[in-house]
């Protein structure tokens, strides 16, 4: 690591900690970046140190994002009934079991994603070039039109989460804030640490060259 490097690290990562004392009126702003950051790092993987341009990482958020919501709105209630749209019945959440469903909701929603990755990447990887992006697109897009006609998850009318516990709102987006930061931070330290592997190594050769890197004797799609 490079004198430069040394000091830019910690220096990002005192700005990030202190971001909601520093300016705590973008506190939601700074939240969304790191967010977006995290996208970025991810998409990464495949269109830059791979070379796939894929145009449906968007369905991995989405799909994590409904998995969580229904985890944490279905371990206390029924969830066709929590999204029905007449709204006839009212839902209320203890901060037991708000706090009890996110805790749930967040891993298990990236259990189940990592889980249908694998099909989909059976299935997605045999494609090269184009065919690639416009076969990751067309999963992204019938997703969507999925998840906004099924009546059981809110449909277009999507799912509304349970409040944050408490009357301070500067509680929730500071504790969403960190979450966002803490996430961020990880997926660059992992993404880091395994570009400097094996796989890094495997992942640029198909980049450059796949063909090739296959009469190396990479196993291409297995580590596509």
């Amino acid at each position: 690591m490079t004198v430069n490097r040394a000091l830019l690290y910690p220096a990002i990562l005192a700005l990030g900690l202190a971001g909601p004392f520093i300016a705590p009126d973008y506190t939601t702003q700074i939240s969304y970046l790191w967010l977006m950051i995290v996208l970025a790092l991810t998409w990464d993987m495949q269109g830059g140190q791979m070379g796939y341009n894929s145009l449906g990482n968007i369905f991995f958020f989405g799909t994590g994002m409904y998995v969580s919501a229904v985890v944490q709105v279905g371990l206390w209630y029924p969830v066709g009934e929590y999204t029905y749209a007449a709204g006839i019945n009212v839902f209320t959440f203890t901060p037991e079991q708000y706090w009890l469903g996110l805790a749930a909701g967040i891993p298990l929603a990236g259990l189940f994603c990592a889980l249908i990755a694998v099909p989909l990447g059976w299935v997605l990887f045999g494609l090269r070039g184009p065919y690639f992006a416009i076969g990751t697109l067309g999963v992204a897009v019938a997703a969507g039109e999925l998840a906004g006609t099924w009546e059981w998850i809110g449909a277009g009318s999507g799912i509304s989460m349970p409040p944050f516990p408490g009357e301070n709102p500067d509680a929730a987006r500071t504790t969403f804030y960190y979450m966002n930061f803490v996430l961020a931070v990880a997926t660059f330290a992992t993404c880091a640490w395994l570009y400097s592997t094996r796989f890094g190594l495997a992942i640029n050769a198909i980049r450059d060259d796949e063909t090739k890197a296959e009469g190396m004797g990479v196993h291409t799609l297995r580590y596509k």
